[in-house]
């Protein structure tokens, strides 16, 4: 089966706060497509892995978690989207912070999935994210919100992705 053959991905990438869950579960509603979020996919085994690990089970964002887990769990969330892509169109969630900064991502997850990608990344300002990480009371943010301002500049792109993509702003959402 080509990628030409194949159902679509869609992919809503951005920021913690940006508004990836509540976006991607209108485009999956709209377009009929499975709703793929990264957290749903691992998050019981992710905490599962950090406590046996002696690690923080809400921690997402330090340097133990991200090379005990990242891999692992992008890695998930690519096998069950590509073998639902044969089936139905797949919206795929998760912030993909490293990925949306690299040119040639959307050729290799073309070539990962199978499958014809189109990329949607949310944004809005920072403000606005660091209010809705505090109204959403989710344990995984405490650490985000402890120390917005280091958090917020590591997650910010240098500039536009250099690839093409859909930049929806969220801001007034």
């Amino acid at each position: 089966m080509t990628a030409a053959s194949r159902q679509r991905a869609y992919i809503v990438c951005g920021n913690a706060g940006a508004g990836k869950s509540t976006f991607a579960a209108q485009l999956s509603t709209r377009l009929g497509a499975a709703l793929l979020d990264i957290d749903t996919l691992t998050e019981r085994l992710a905490r599962l892995v950090l406590r046996g690990q002696g690690l923080d089970e809400d921690d997402r964002d330090s340097p133990a978690y991200k090379a005990l887990l990242r891999e692992p769990i992008y890695e998930t969330l690519f096998d069950v989207a590509r073998e639902n892509l044969a089936h139905v169109p797949c919206v795929l969630v998760g912030p993909f912070t490293r990925e949306r900064r690299q040119a040639d991502w959307p050729e290799r997850l073309t070539a990962r999935l199978g499958s014809a990608v189109e990329i949607y990344y949310l944004w809005c300002s920072p403000e606005q994210r660091r209010e809705r990480l505090a109204r959403r009371q989710n344990p995984r943010d405490r650490g985000k919100l402890l120390d917005f301002g280091t958090y917020a500049a590591a997650g910010e792109d240098p500039g536009p992705l250099p690839f093409q993509h859909h930049r929806i702003d969220t801001t007034s959402r």
